[in-house]
């Protein structure tokens, strides 16, 4: 009997009672339930920040910038200037809003692939080859990684995570929630560095500066500590899933395609996939490798700050587009060039409900941006933590709390960090604390409020993917389902982070918690 049937029983002999957590879940899914339709909902905190805007503006709330010293004011948007903002930008907040091309592009190649077959046979082979109690960790640690590829992440495993649930009996719903919590959750665990750990060290070196003009901060200054958190995480995540989330869902009572094993035509179509893989990956290796690959920065020779990591979009794109053309011929589900473009308008035709989604949300968080609403409340809410004059690790854990809360209501790291470092690494500096532990701290906030916050644009995705399995599924639902993980992966990580800072271990290689 596995873990999760154990479970199952569990929750069955208890006869209608339920926990106090799920009866907590309950409220909160009743209540998200009751909530209007996202689009409605995005169109009402729009019309919530343009008031707020004005009446603020006109009590002249404002707030000082660490450091520059400089003035930061609510910006009246219902005025003559902000009505002509309003309406001369509103195209262009949607065209520009980061996600809406990054899921148009992708999902050309992604939904090509489905269609032609080629996630499935792929799920086919490796679900029937991988032992089934290690599916659901294996989902939970590819997402913990997945952030290498920035916020494709995000576009390209949850669907894939519904399926390979589906496939083995499993809520398809509960795939896309864990591999979404997984992604967003574990946004600062990873076992590679990335583009955003150098955007970081950018930011904490500026700020430690002010204290010390020869400190240089460097991308791995938190790399052990990552490492640590990417396996740490998975145990989590994999614990909530089967305690919580999956008795919630239950079993799915939709069309369940069953597993068959591969059929000849199958395995030549995955013949002709892997090796036009194999040439792909080559090509890119190639372009990367080389100290003066034509994707690296042409002055440096760096990979992190070059056109390979502004290029991974596109390259994703073709990392399934060409495979997929390719098992289509193999396989012969693709007879030409025109069921070529037919499945490709399809892919992009199930995104119609993402795309008026994305154009309210992009309209509601420009107006949160040029109200100065955010920065205002991540000053105040650092200002109110000095004010508290918590010392030690009771301060660095309220300091973890507050950048959580912050993130509920700016979704950028880089933008909270660039507004949040500035205060807290010269204040932690002066108390012995190294500027690499400042930033571990501030990282576990930015992540752990992730997978519920509505300001992460991707959150409306996933409720787009979820409505292809349950046309009736809400934003509490979703909620009520992602908490759970928050919940216990700031709990964890809080524990993991004392126990490091109580251990005294470095954070980074050459980076201890405390100034030297």
């Amino acid at each position: 009997m596995n873990v999760l049937e154990k479970d199952r029983q569990e929750v069955t002999l208890v006869e209608g009672k339920k926990k106090l957590s799920d009866r907590f879940l309950d409220i909160i899914e009743r209540s998200g339930n009751k909530l209007p339709d996202p689009v409605t909902l995005f169109v009402i905190m729009s019309f919530i920040i343009l008031f707020a805007s004005y009446f603020l503006s006109k009590l002249g709330v404002s707030a000082v910038t660490p450091g520059s010293g400089e003035v930061i004011e609510v910006v009246n948007l219902l005025n003559r200037e902000g009505l002509i903002q309003i309406l001369t930008n509103m195209v262009g907040n949607f065209t520009s809003f980061p996600p809406l091309g990054l899921v148009i592009v992708i999902m050309l190649g992604v939904g090509l692939a489905e269609s032609t077959g080629l996630i499935s046979a792929l799920m086919k082979r490796t679900v029937l080859s991988a032992p089934p109690s290690l599916i659901l960790p294996v989902i939970v640690f590819t997402g913990m990684i997945g952030n290498i590829a920035v916020d494709a992440a995000f576009i390209v495993l949850p669907p894939i995570a519904a399926l390979i649930f589906m496939s083995v009996g499993r809520n398809p719903i509960v795939g896309l929630v864990v591999t979404y919590a997984s992604v967003a959750g574990g946004y600062s665990a990873n076992l590679l560095i990335n583009s955003l750990d150098v955007l970081l060290a950018g930011l904490t070196e500026q700020a430690a500066k002010m204290v010390d003009p020869n400190y240089i901060g460097n991308a791995t200054m938190n790399y052990y500590f990552l490492i640590a958190s990417s396996f740490f995480l998975v145990i989590i995540a994999t614990w909530v899933t089967v305690k919580f989330v999956e008795p919630r869902f239950g079993k799915f009572t939709g069309t369940v395609e069953k597993l068959e094993e591969i059929t000849s035509v199958e395995k030549r179509g995955l013949r002709f996939a892997g090796i036009s893989f194999i040439v792909y990956i080559s090509l890119i290796l190639a372009l990367v490798v080389p100290e003066n690959g034509w994707l690296r920065d042409a002055e440096t020779g760096s990979l992190l700050n070059s056109p390979f990591m502004s290029s991974l979009v596109p390259i994703m794109l073709f990392f399934f587009f060409i495979p997929a053309l390719a098992y289509g011929i193999g396989a012969k589900t693709l007879k030409g060039d025109k069921d070529v473009a037919e499945k490709m308008f399809k892919s992009i035709a199930d995104l119609a409900p993402f795309i008026v989604l994305a154009f309210v949300a992009a309209q509601m968080i420009a107006f949160f941006s040029w109200s100065n609403l955010g920065p205002i409340i991540a000053i105040k809410g650092a200002e109110l933590l000095q004010a508290m004059n918590f010392t030690g690790l009771p301060m660095i854990i309220g300091f973890i709390i507050i950048c959580a809360f912050i993130n509920l209501l700016i979704a950028s790291a880089s933008a909270k960090w660039a507004l949040l470092g500035p205060i807290f690494v010269p204040m932690f500096m002066y108390l012995g604390y190294s500027p690499a532990f400042t930033q571990m701290a501030y990282r576990i906030g930015d992540s752990v409020t992730n997978p519920i916050t509505p300001m992460l644009a991707y959150f409306a995705i996933l409720l787009a993917f979820a409505r292809k399995f349950d046309k009736s599924i809400g934003m509490g639902t979703l909620i009520s389902a992602l908490l759970p993980y928050s919940f216990f992966f700031a709990i964890g990580w809080i524990i993991m982070f004392a126990a490091w800072y109580l251990l005294g271990l470095p954070v980074g290689p050459g980076d201890p918690i405390f100034l030297k």
